[in-house]
């Protein structure tokens, strides 16, 4: 019986054989786990963008044009978002391109600090604050603690 080799075009599901690729040079097309770390970072820059500015993944899906699964997916990195798109959530999100990979040069993503989650806690929560009076009155105070 004969061994296939390297280059043996192996069977779809359907049974037949894929034209020309060789077998290795479709695996070779896999995501690295280097473009993984990527996509996972963009997509927590996009949460982080997101919770800043006090939405909710289903306002940030409604404004650029998707469905919350696909913002939820987009935000773990678990699907790379196209460039059209990262614009487009660029423009959306009032930053440049260049916000999200913010962080990268040779670092690996680092974990959310309990301290740096409070802080994107407290941004959310005083930018639903719709009375203006109020908004001030935090900042005040704020201040003042800050001083001390």
């Amino acid at each position: 019986m004969k061994q296939p080799d390297e280059t043996s075009k192996p069977a779809t599901a359907n049974g037949k054989q894929r034209a020309g690729v060789p077998y290795r040079a479709a695996a070779s097309r896999r995501s690295t786990g280097r473009t993984q770390d990527v996509d996972r970072h963009v997509g927590a820059r996009v949460r982080e963008r997101r919770i800043m500015l006090g939405l909710t993944q289903q306002q940030l899906a409604d404004l650029i044009g998707v469905t919350y699964q696909q913002a939820h997916k987009y935000e773990r990195g678990i699907n790379r978002i196209s460039a059209g798109r990262l614009y487009e959530m660029a423009q959306v999100l009032s930053v440049p391109v260049g916000y999200f990979f913010d962080g990268l040069q040779g670092e690996g993503t680092r974990a959310v600090s309990p301290r740096e989650r409070m802080c994107l806690e407290l941004a959310r929560n005083f930018a639903q604050i719709t009375n203006e009076r109020h908004q001030e009155a935090l900042s005040q105070l704020a201040r003042v603690l800050a001083t001390d």
